[in-house]
């Protein structure tokens, strides 16, 4: 059994930035590509960006320039740096593990909880 947590999210001020944490642990075994969602209130869940097995990074539009995602050494953790954050990211943000030995990456039955971040003045 797999479980994410997510970490990192809060108010900020448009302009500012937030880095998203997301941890798993149990049985992640070839389990190595990750994606990050967000949900506004009243939108469907969509995809911010991914990363796979091998570290290649693909973003949504919206994310180019402004979000990267990056893994943690230990291979169990990803991250979600956001800068020059605006009003319309306000979100509940959520990490998906990818499916094991698939790249690129691949979304599996992996969800998080989800962070809030909002972006308000």
């Amino acid at each position: 059994q797999v479980q994410l947590v997510e970490s990192g999210g809060g108010l900020v001020q448009p302009g500012g930035s937030l880095r998203l944490s997301c941890a798993a642990s149990g049985s992640l075994f070839s389990h190595n590509s990750w994606g990050w969602y967000r949900q506004a209130p009243g939108k469907q869940r969509e995809l911010v960006g991914s990363i796979s097995r091998g570290g290649d990074t693909n973003y949504r539009d919206f994310a180019k320039g402004r979000f990267t995602i990056s893994k943690g050494n230990t291979g169990n953790t990803v991250f979600l740096q956001m800068d020059n954050l605006k009003a319309e990211d306000t979100a509940v943000y959520y990490c998906n593990l990818g499916q094991p030995y698939r790249s690129p990456y691949v979304p599996s039955e992996y969800w998080g909880q989800g962070t809030q971040v909002t972006v308000s003045s």
